[in-house]
Formats: structure tokens, sequence, C-alpha cells
């Protein structure tokens, strides 16, 4: 038996057959053309599913959505990277022309649980995941399962206020944490920094030839980032919270560097457990399979 996941992204849409053990046996990809709306897009992936997927027996569909989104219901609210797509039911639209049974969720919530089930964390019971990309998006799965809260908002740690500083990212909290340590951000911190455009990567680059500028801007990220985690430990206690995500996944000897930060700011460093993904780009496709 077989599930699909989908990852609904605002460059492309991606859908792969998961067996039951979390292995893709087939992927698809297609262009969002996000102004042409929710349904001529989802219905791309429709016609594929049921043209080359028939060979497939699939008993369920699971989907990843950027937030904010109304789980009781499967509906998207407003997202940001998705103009047009407003109030979007996409479990009554999957559901309805595939004939199958539709889970949806957020999208760093699927990410989190196939590392819960399949990734870093397989071995945990709970477990605190944390995206750093483009933004930040974080996941809490507690028993292999994803804890969404009374209003489908736990975990939205982006807007967790970690300093004073008076930036709001797209009106965010000021000081708040995907303002400070996004991808986005730290080029845009950086940028101020040297009074020129720098992307993360040539960020990421001067700060290993150790260039001044860039180590003052990446070793404020390291405390801003072990803020933010040691709040989640501290609330939370998770036996170990997973970092994914472009930023850390791409610079990973920053790790050693966050957990010896992360550990000065919490009751007990014993409490500290902080570890990379295993699954990458896959993650989303995988998690929301196995919803």
């Amino acid at each position: 038996m077989y599930s699909i996941g989908i990852d609904i992204g605002g460059t492309n849409l991606r859908a792969a057959v998961i067996s039951e053990e979390g292995e893709i046996a087939d992927v698809f990809k297609v262009k969002n053309e996000v102004v042409k709306g929710a349904s001529y897009n989802l219905d791309k992936l429709i016609t594929h599913i049921k043209n080359e997927w028939n060979k497939y027996e699939i008993e369920k569909i699971g989907v990843g959505a950027p937030g904010p989104l109304d789980l009781k219901v499967g509906k998207l609210l407003n997202p940001v990277n998705l103009k047009g797509w407003e109030n979007f039911n996409i479990k009554e639209h999957l559901s309805e022309k595939l004939n199958l049974p539709v889970k949806v969720n957020n999208d760093a919530n699927v990410a989190g649980l196939a590392e819960s089930l399949v990734g870093s964390a397989k071995d945990c019971e709970s477990v605190f995941y944390i995206t750093v990309s483009t933004g930040v998006g974080g996941a809490l799965i507690l028993d292999k399962k994803i804890i969404n809260g009374a209003h489908s908002q736990a975990a939205e740690i982006y807007n967790m206020i970690i300093n004073e500083d008076k930036y709001s990212h797209a009106g965010t909290n000021k000081g708040g944490l995907e303002g400070q340590c996004s991808g986005v951000n730290i080029a845009r911190i950086a940028s101020e920094s040297y009074g020129k455009t720098l992307s993360t990567k040539e960020v990421f680059d001067l700060y290993e030839s150790n260039n001044e500028k860039a180590v003052q801007v990446i070793e404020k990220w390291v405390d801003n980032i072990s803020i933010g985690i040691a709040n989640i430990i501290s609330v939370l206690d998770p036996e170990t919270v997973v970092i994914g995500g472009a930023v850390l996944i791409h610079n990973t000897y920053l790790l050693p560097k966050i957990i010896e930060c992360t550990k000065t700011k919490v009751a007990d460093p014993a409490m500290v457990d902080i570890r990379i993904a295993q699954i990458g780009d896959n993650a989303g496709l995988i998690g929301a399979a196995m919803l």
C-alpha cells in the first residue's frame, strides 16, 4: 500500500508516491503558476496522479502547505506566498476529485514529522523541529504525532521575541525570531553592516574567510538562534531539537557553536540535544504522506 505526499510551495508543487516505510517510489514536480489560482494548479497534480499513478495501490493523501491554515477543515487561510489562494479548501478539493481520504498540515509540521518517524529523531518520543531557511518555522512532535494546538498555531516560533531590536519582519513582532535569524534577515543585517547588498551565501563565505564584520554578524546569529532554542527547551523539555532548512544544512560546522551557546542559556546543559535534519528536501513529501 502507498500514500501520496504533496508539498505546496510558492515556486513549485511536488507530489510523491510513498511506501509505508517512508521510501519514495515515484515523484512529480510542476511549476506553481500562483496567479492562476489553487484549482488550476492542484488540478495539474490531480491529472498526473490519475493518469500516471493508477498502477499504485494508493490509500490516502497528505498535504504540507504554508500557513496559516485551518487544520480542522483542511483550508488555507491567507498564505503570504500564495496570493489569490486565500480560504481555499485543499482537503475538500483533492478528496472530491481523487476519491481518497486527505489530511492537510503545515509544511514545517510535516517535515518535523518525517524527521521524527524516519529521520534523525526516530529514536525519540518528543521532538521539536526547527527549519531555518527563507523563513523560520517549527513543529512539535509527541509520540510520533504532530501537536497542532487549539488554533492550529502550535510551534509557530517565527514570531517569538528574542531581543529588543526594533526591526519588524513582514508585520511580525519587533525582535522576533524570523526577523533576526532567517536566511533573508542574515543577509539584511549583514548588508546594513557593510553598506551594500549581500546574499546569505556571501555572508557565510565572508565568515569562513574570517572577515571581521561577517564574524560579528554570524556570532550574533548563533546567539539569537540559541536564545530561541533555549526558550523552547525551557518550556517543552523535548528529548531533542532537530534543525533543518538551508541555513544550517549548508553550514553544519556551526552546530557545535549553537549547542554550546544554548547550554549556557538553560537550567541544565544535559537538557540540550540538538541534531541536524537528515532527510533534506524530501522531508515535506515524506511527512505529508505519513500524516
